[in-house]
């Protein structure tokens, strides 16, 4: 009998199990978990990466200062090595490249996702780019692969030569793989769905990013310019023959509405303290030299320096305007022969945050502007055709397009100032100080890029170490960037304090590598006395 009643029980535990067996993926599953997530919409949430920040990038080529030398507003405008303002483009390790790594991972032998995967290879390589520019070696080729299997938690620097090399292949491969009868993927940023000029289709956005693709080769190229012209001029005839950008609707760039989404940069700015933020005098002056018809956009005096925003009608016009010299303390600001307090700030000017400052100031990231200057620059060498009279083209056209792209901001901010006229732009270009000329070419081209690069500091300081303008005077407050062969320029950040403790022996090795001593001093390898 108790045998029999064993038996029962059996059966009925394995009817029971078979039972939930039956139905165990479905009770076990949630509902409401994500699945499938669209790996170009994965993308397209860290498209926008970092373009340079205000007391970072921006103060290294004096567009702007923060004369106050305490605590967390010491920096670059003493010459100052502060972790603070260093880390922004190595953040990008836990933001983009992590995810790019991801979606590479996930299309890897795949053929439907030719185009998404493409994409996310140019802007990775752009992203690396811009590690490398600030940094020299850095993780690469085992970046971003600590969730990815492989699980690199501590991955070495690679030698920043050794990136660029990759980052050419990267690139040139990506191109060649783009497929306009591939997928469209509708998500992206740039050139998508939702994008200020969109495509409803694969061979409009491949078209877009074969020149989005180009140009950043082109840019690459470039930097190769004083370290080894005929590699420089290889890479970027290649670029130039594959197709750069030929217009200002090319450009990769994002739009924000101002509230919920917004120009982080400029929110960092205006969210703090207004009245730490000023022009700096190098570049106030050369707009004021030249008449600049864009300055009203990028700088303004406000009638109470410590609320901007409050001050819809700034006084923009440029005779008023003057610019706090690099390396001078607040507190001499206050009396003579500084021009002294005004209102709960000082007698300058400062950034418009109603126009290119504002929250709603939109974000280019590489633009038929800057793409144009180089060419200009690439036919006065000699490495595309035309000569002088394509490369003046090439300048006019790039200033033009810079004036141009104004006419977004005004839209986007809606400021009630005028668009820059032709009239206005013919004018700025035929005047003595701009006007091209072969004798004068290499500094009037790099001097516009300046300016044309104004809310992408990142990029403009990249050109400044690569070409040596525009001739800006070092920040003399102290002898800091003299020291250890040093030549009083910022040419490098520092790494992140945070990599002493998290990856101590990869870190060493790498400043082992780049000479014994982690500062703004070293070099990265294209950048050659």
């Amino acid at each position: 009998m108790k045998k029999i009643k064993q038996i029962i029980y059996l059966c009925a535990i394995l009817i029971f199990i078979a039972g939930c067996d039956k139905d165990f993926e479905e009770v076990n599953t949630d509902p409401f978990i994500i699945n499938d997530l669209d790996l170009g919409l994965v993308f397209a949430g860290s498209q926008r990466t970092t373009l340079g920040y205000w007391e970072a990038e921006h103060t290294i080529v004096q567009y702007f200062v923060n004369p106050f030398n305490d605590g967390a507003t010491l920096g670059f405008n003493f010459n100052e090595d502060i972790d603070n303002f260093q880390n922004n483009s190595f953040n990008q390790y836990t933001g983009a490249v992590r995810t790019f790594v991801h979606i590479l991972n996930r299309l890897e032998g795949t053929t439907d996702k030719v185009n998404l995967q493409s994409i996310t290879r140019i802007w990775k390589a752009f992203v690396f780019m811009d590690i490398v520019d600030h940094y020299g070696d850095a993780p690469y080729f085992n970046a971003g692969k600590a969730t990815e299997g492989e699980q690199y938690f501590y991955p070495a620097y690679d030698d920043d030569a050794a990136i660029y090399d990759d980052l050419y292949a990267e690139i040139t491969e990506a191109l060649d793989n783009l497929n306009p009868d591939g997928d469209w993927v509708s998500a992206d940023l740039f050139y998508g769905a939702k994008a200020y000029y969109p495509t409803t289709d694969a061979a409009d956005q491949v078209a877009k990013w074969k020149k989005l693709g180009n140009s950043l080769l082109l840019r690459l190229g470039m930097r190769y310019s004083k370290l080894n012209t005929t590699k420089a001029a290889s890479i970027v005839s290649e670029a130039f023959n594959g197709g750069v950008m030929t217009s200002n609707e090319d450009n990769a760039f994002v739009v924000y509405d101002g509230t919920l989404y917004t120009n982080t940069n400029n929110n960092n700015l205006i969210n703090n303290n207004p009245r730490f933020y000023y022009a700096a005098e190098p570049f106030v002056d050369y707009l004021k030299s030249t008449l600049d018809p864009r300055s009203k956009y990028m700088i303004a005096s406000f009638d109470e320096p410590n609320n901007p925003l409050g001050d819809l009608t700034p006084d923009d016009t440029i005779a008023h305007q003057y610019g706090v010299p690099v390396g001078v303390l607040a507190s001499s600001l206050a009396s003579t022969p500084y021009r002294g307090i005004k209102g709960g700030g000082y007698n300058y000017s400062q950034m418009n945050v109603n126009v290119a400052a504002s929250v709603s100031a939109p974000s280019f990231w590489l633009t038929y502007s800057q793409t144009s200057l180089l060419l200009a620059e690439a036919a006065h060498r000699g490495w595309i055709a035309g000569g002088e009279t394509a490369a003046q083209q090439y300048y006019e056209d790039g200033v033009k397009a810079d004036m141009e792209n104004y006419a977004l901001y005004l839209s986007e901010t809606g400021s009630s100032l005028p668009e820059v006229t032709l009239t206005e732009m013919t004018d700025y270009l035929a005047q003595p100080g701009v006007a091209y000329n072969a004798t004068d070419a290499l500094e009037l081209i790099n001097t516009q890029y300046w300016v044309a690069n104004f809310t992408n500091a990142s990029e403009s300081w990249a050109n400044f170490r690569r070409t040596g303008f525009p001739a800006l005077n070092r920040n003399t407050f102290d002898d800091q960037l003299l020291e250890n062969g040093g030549d009083g320029y910022v040419h490098r950040f520092s790494y992140p304090d945070a990599e002493l403790s998290r990856n101590k022996p990869n870190y060493d090795a790498a400043v082992t590598a780049m000479g014994g001593i982690d500062n703004n001093i070293a070099r990265v390898f294209w950048d050659i006395p």
